[in-house]
């Protein structure tokens, strides 16, 4: 739990400085926000999913804390500010313009997600596979869905 509450505020610290600069650095916050999520979607996704036979609970648990703690930051909220849906950050923004006008469906998303990742955080604790695959695959099904509303495709 102390490790969760050192990731959320050091995002919390992050979003804030972000928040203050220049619209490309609000996107190269937030696609950094999204790598880290990534980063530890994958690691679970290798456990639970790929390669369930080499399972390690302590490393699934980890990752489940991390997007846990990003998700329930409001990191994710906050590095959308007016104009990022163009510029670069370190890659070109893939936010596609009408998520201005999409505020209600994307916050009936970010709902979703937080409930996701926290129902993932619990799964991971108990250590069983199947059930941490099974709420694995509902946490990507809210990914899906906003990047479905909201990002461009590459």
């Amino acid at each position: 739990m102390k490790s969760q509450l050192t990731i959320a505020l050091a995002l919390s610290a992050v979003t804030t400085a972000a928040l203050a600069g220049p619209i490309e650095e609000q996107i190269r916050f937030r696609q950094s926000a999204y790598s880290f999520l990534g980063w530890n979607t994958a690691k679970i996704k290798a456990q639970a999913v790929d390669h369930p036979e080499t399972f390690n609970k302590d490393q699934v648990i980890a990752a489940a804390n991390a997007i846990a703690a990003a998700a329930n930051s409001g990191i994710l909220d906050q590095l959308y500010g007016p104009g990022t849906d163009q510029g670069t950050g370190w890659k070109p923004t893939r936010l596609k313009p009408e998520y201005f006008q999409k505020q209600a469906e994307v916050k009936e998303l970010e709902a979703t997600f937080i409930k996701e990742a926290n129902e993932l955080q619990k799964v991971a604790d108990d250590g069983d596979v199947a059930d941490i695959k099974a709420q694995f695959g509902k946490l990507g099904a809210s990914c899906k869905g906003c990047h479905d509303l909201i990002r461009v495709r590459e």
